[in-house]
Parts: structure tokens; C-alpha cells; sequence
């Protein structure tokens, strides 16, 4: 669930190694306004079997680019290359970062504030978010750029700080497969930018290795793979990924903040 926030006075400040009691209270200077905090852990991924087309060889899916974005770049890398220079993507003009917090953390830092007396549903969320934030929980998990005058899309998705914070995909769009009605003239048109786009992804990448449309690194989907589609481009690595999300889960069991139980 996405819930927009705005800046809130901090009600309990925590460093990364106080994990079970509440010192003081602080002002959280980040600047929540226009972000958004989700839950990660929901991607609707999947890890069908892939296979090498006869007489192909693996690809280095990991050298691949989309826009200049590569698999494995850190956060801090990509917010330059979009933020600081000026190039052919932009960040969309709202929301352009979404920010996460990782639900078994978030339901750590929730078990926490309830412990201190946090009860109200605006108080907790307060004190979820600027304890994420001070604890470097909190961090960015997708950047969305968008070509104005072509109105192509990226989307681009970050491991979370247990992870270094880097790309693990990449997710193109651009609008061939849209078509304005049924006359023929339509028809052809479309027809004509898919070939445009399909013959500018194979003068890039090459032939697809795996079926007509997969560029894989081995037949194991975990690897980094590429997909095409009509209009759209999916570079993902999915081992990475879940390397991720399974740091962040046992992280946060061996961090709940029990308490000091004695018997």
C-alpha cells in the first residue's frame, strides 16, 4: 500500500545500534514532500524455465543498458546521471522517487513505537517512517523518468540498503502498442514503429539467445535476462533480487526488539 506523507517532528530519534529503547526527541529534517513510502517484497515476478536457443551462446545480459542504466549501478549514480545533467529522461514532475521500507522491518519498527505508548494511526506512521529514515531503513527503491516529447517511460528499480542500493531492474516502455482506431491507415502505422522499435533493439543487443524475444546470461532465471515485448524492455536480475529481500527478512528477526525476557 502507497500512502503519501509529509514532514513530520521526529517523536523518538534511534541510532542504528539502539534497537530497543527511545532517548530523546528530534527534529527529522528529510523532506518527505512529493515522496512515497511502499512495501516492498510484492513484485509480481515470475522464474519460468529458460533455455539457450541451439547454437547460441549466453549473453552478457549484465553489460546491457537501457538509457545508460546498467544492472547493479548504485542509486547515487543514476540520480546523477538523471538529476544533475541533462540528457533525453527526465524525472516525471511528481513522485519521481518512491521511497520503501522493507515490511518485515516495517512491522519491527511498528512492534517498537506500540511498545513506547505510539498508538494513534497518524502518531505511528510518524514514528515508523522517521525511525526507517534515521536508521537508514528507509531508501529509494524505484526512480521513474520520462521522455516528454516521445512519451517513453522508464522505471527503475533499486535493491535496498542491505543490499548497497542498486539497480536490480529496468523496465522501458514506449507506445507501439498503441493504436488510435481500426482503419487500416491506423494498422499500418503501428505496424511500421514496431518494426522501427524491434530493429533498433536487435542493432543494439543482437538476436535474442533464448526463444524470439529473451537474451539470457545462462539457463538459470536468476541471471540477469532481458525480455522484449511490443513497445517494452524488462532487464532484470531476479537473484539479486532476492538475495535482497532475504537479507532484509533475516535482518530484521535477528533485530526484533523483543523483550529482555529473564527465566
Amino acid at each position: 500500500m502507497r500512502l503519501n506523507i509529509k514532514i513530520f517532528a521526529v517523536l523518538c530519534l534511534l541510532t542504528p545500534t539502539m534497537m530497543t529503547s527511545v532517548t530523546c526527541a528530534a527534529t527529522d529534517e528529510f523532506d518527505y514532500t512529493n515522496f512515497i513510502i511502499t512495501e516492498s517484497g510484492d513484485e509480481d515476478l515470475t522464474t519460468k524455465e529458460v533455455s539457450l536457443n541451439q547454437g547460441a551462446e549466453p549473453a552478457t545480459v549484465s553489460n546491457f543498458d537501457i538509457a545508460g542504466i546498467m544492472l547493479g549501478m548504485p542509486f547515487e549514480d543514476v540520480e546523477t546521471l538523471f538529476f544533475k545533467t541533462k540528457g533525453l529522461y527526465t524525472p516525471r514532475a511528481k513522485d519521481s522517487i518512491v521511497y520503501s521500507i522493507q515490511k518485515e522491518w516495517k512491522y519491527n519498527l511498528d512492534y517498537e513505537c506500540r511498545e513506547q505508548g505510539i498508538v494513534a494511526p497518524a502518531e505511528l506512521e510518524q514514528c515508523i517512517n522517521s525511525l526507517a529514515r534515521n536508521r537508514g531503513l528507509l531508501y529509494a527503491s524505484e526512480l521513474h523518468l520520462i521522455r516528454e516529447n516521445t512519451g517513453e517511460t522508464i522505471v527503475v528499480y533499486f535493491t535496498s540498503n542491505a543490499d548497497d542500493n542498486v539497480v536490480w531492474r529496468v523496465v522501458y516502455n514506449n507506445d507501439v502498442n498503441e493504436i488510435e482506431g481500426a482503419h487500416e491507415k491506423f494498422t499500418d502505422q503501428q505496424e511500421k514503429k514496431i518494426l522501427a522499435f524491434w530493429q533498433g533493439v536487435l542493432d543494439k543487443y543482437g538476436v535474442p539467445n533464448s526463444g524470439t524475444d529473451k537474451w539470457i546470461s545462462t539457463n538459470n532465471s536468476y541471471d540477469p535476462m532481458m525480455t522484449a515485448y511490443y513497445g517494452s524492455l524488462d532487464l532484470v536480475d531476479m537473484g539479486r533480487y532476492t538475495s535482497d529481500l532475504a537479507k532484509g527478512i533475516q535482518s530484521a528477526r535477528e533485530n526484533f526488539p523483543a523483550k529482555p525476557y529473564a527465566f
